[in-house]
C-alpha cells in the first residue's frame, strides 16, 4: 500500500506525480479517521489546500468520496465497491463464509478470517453474534504479524525474510502477557508449524485467548489465510475443545481453495 504523505514526514509533495497527490489524499483515511474535514486532508495529505480541494472534487464526482450532512468527507461506494472486487479477499470469502457460518453455529464465539499483507495481518472477514466477546479487531483492520496469534500463524508459513524482518524489529507489548521475546516466538513458530494451529492467551487484549489455524490453497498446499476463533479470556480452559472443529473448518476451506486457485493471488 502507498502509505499516506504527512507533512511532519519531510516530504517535499512537488515532486509527486498526479497519482501521487491522489493517493495521499486517499492515505489520509482509515479506520481511525473515517471521517475529515478538506483542511484536515490537505494537511494530513500534506498538499495545499487548493490542490486538495482540486483532487477532493475529481474524487467525489467519481464516487470515491462522499460528504455528509457534518460537512466532512468520507469514502464512497464506488471505491468501497472496487475494493470488495480484488480476486484475492472475494474468493476467499465467498469459499470461507460457509465454513466459517457452521464454526459459528457451533460455538457461538468470533470467527474470524485473515491473510498476510507484508508483514502484518489484515482481517477480510468477521462472524460474531450478540453474546460474543467485544474485539479490537474488525474487518479490514490491520494488525502486525506478532501482534496476534493469527497472524503469528501466517508468520510461521511466511517467507524467511517475511520472519526476519518481524523477529529484527522491536515488538511491543499489547498486554502484560504478550510475548515479545524474539527467541520466545521463534519457539512458537516452530511449534505451530508441527502442530498447524496456536493458541493466543491474551496476546493482543486481556479480556481475550483465541484459537487459530492455517488455510492453505489444497490440503497440503501453501498457506493462504488463517482461520480463527475468539472468546472471552475467564473461559480460557475450554478453548482447546474448539481445536478439531476449527481445523476440520480450516481443512474444507483449504481444500475448497485447491479446487479453484485461478483466482488467489499471492502477497
Amino acid at each position: 500500500m502507498t502509505p499516506a504523505v504527512h507533512p511532519e514526514q519531510g516530504a517535499n509533495t512537488e515532486q509527486l506525480t498526479a497519482a501521487g497527490k491522489v493517493l495521499a489524499v486517499l492515505g489520509t483515511f482509515g479506520r481511525d479517521r473515517p471521517g475529515q474535514s478538506l483542511t484536515q486532508i490537505s494537511r494530513r495529505a500534506g498538499l495545499p489546500l487548493s490542490t486538495a480541494h482540486r483532487i477532493v472534487a475529481e474524487l467525489a464526482s467519481w464516487g470515491a468520496l462522499e460528504r455528509t450532512s457534518d460537512g466532512n468527507w468520507h469514502i464512497g461506494l464506488r471505491l468501497w465497491e472496487l475494493g470488495t472486487s480484488s480476486p484475492r479477499a472475494q474468493l476467499l470469502r465467498e469459499v470461507a463464509l460457509p465454513f466459517m457460518q457452521d464454526l459459528y453455529e457451533g460455538t457461538h464465539e468470533n470467527v474470524q478470517l485473515a491473510v498476510r499483507e507484508g508483514t502484518e495481518l489484515v482481517f477480510v472477514e468477521r462472524l460474531a453474534g450478540h453474546h460474543s466477546v467485544d474485539l479490537l479487531t474488525r474487518v479490514a483492520a490491520r494488525f502486525p504479524l506478532a501482534a496476534t496469534g493469527m497472524g503469528r500463524v501466517l508468520l510461521a508459513f511466511a517467507p524467511s525474510d517475511i520472519q526476519e524482518a518481524v523477529l529484527s524489529e522491536p515488538l511491543h507489548p499489547s498486554t502484560p502477557f504478550t510475548r515479545t521475546d524474539p527467541a520466545d516466538l521463534r519457539r512458537e513458530l516452530a511449534r505451530i508449524r508441527r502442530e498447524h494451529h496456536t493458541v493466543s492467551d491474551r496476546q493482543l487484549n486481556e479480556e481475550t485467548v483465541a484459537i487459530a489455524a492455517p488455510v492453505r490453497i489444497g490440503a497440503a498446499g501453501p498457506v493462504h489465510a488463517v482461520l480463527g476463533i475468539v472468546l472471552a479470556a475467564a473461559r480460557r480452559d475450554t478453548v482447546r475443545r474448539l481445536r478439531d472443529p476449527l481445523m476440520h473448518a480450516a481443512r474444507g476451506i483449504s481444500i475448497e481453495l485447491g479446487g479453484r486457485a485461478g483466482g488467489l493471488g499471492r502477497a
